[in-house]
């Protein structure tokens, strides 16, 4: 785990790896969006929903590789390893 990362997104990889949702509450704002597999979840109580479905299906991990702050964007590099083709991969969120 990386010492420097800002306060939600350490908790974004605390509920990843154990699956605790209501983390997510720190994480994002009522009005989030996310986007991941070509579907678009809207709200914190979308995306909790779709955070406990991918972690039931995936049942997956996460580890912080690098984090930088670039042009006013928080960017994270994260290896995820689970049940899904490619494990492990690494990607990046901004």
């Amino acid at each position: 785990m990386i010492d420097n990362l800002p306060k939600p997104i350490a908790l974004y990889v605390e509920a990843e790896n154990t699956g605790d949702v209501k983390l997510f509450d720190q994480c994002f704002a009522e009005d989030a969006v996310v986007r991941d597999e070509n579907e678009t979840h809207e709200g914190l109580g979308a995306i909790k929903e779709w955070k406990a479905e991918t972690k039931k299906k995936y049942q997956h991990t996460i580890e912080s590789l690098k984090f930088l702050e670039k042009n006013g964007k928080n960017i994270v590099t994260n290896r995820l390893t689970g049940n899904f083709p490619g494990s492990p991969i690494e990607l990046e969120f901004a």
